[in-house]
């Protein structure tokens, strides 16, 4: 019996081993995108060519959202220096007026621009918020990660990109 469930563990580890250098291979390339942000200027994803990349798609009606917002303010001081850049994207968009208090509220220390169902839809985000788009210094999706980033989500899916 102990050796059985001794084999299937190893299988386990090489299945998931297997997994994970087939999903870094075949990972997609992140969907370009041109938005605005809180002071109207045009950001594209291309600009951050080079940097982690963390897209953030948030709601104001979201309280998980919201909950989060602290540690990514966090996470972002923390990482910027090592090629952490997070994004945040309003989904859908909002008042403008009413997302710039609130990010100075907040006192947010990365982009917020403001999104729409479409750019959702292109990234696969689906209904749950916060949805977290992790992407690698060349521009592929590694991990899409639904409600709150958890510490250890962070440590296994983007800590290694910032090596």
């Amino acid at each position: 019996m102990m050796k059985h469930v001794a084999s299937t563990a190893v299988l386990l580890v090489v299945l998931s081993a297997q997994a994970l250098s087939q999903s870094e291979a075949e990972a997609a390339t992140a969907p370009e995108f041109q938005l605005e942000d809180l002071g109207g200027r045009t950001v594209r994803l291309s600009d951050y060519r080079g940097k982690v990349v963390l897209l953030n798609f948030w709601a104001m009606w979201c309280p998980p959202c919201r909950a989060e917002m602290p540690d990514l303010v966090r996470l972002q001081r923390e990482n910027e220096s090592r090629g952490l850049q997070i994004i945040g994207i309003t989904y859908p968009a909002y008042n403008r007026k009413t997302v710039r208090r609130f990010a100075r509220q907040l006192r947010l220390n990365y982009p917020i621009l403001y999104g729409s169902r479409e750019l959702g839809a292109k990234y696969e985000v689906g209904e749950v918020l916060p949805a977290t788009i992790v992407i690698d210094r060349e521009g592929k999706i590694r991990a899409r990660i639904l409600g709150i980033l958890e510490p250890e989500e962070f440590e296994q899916n983007v800590k290694p990109l910032l090596q």
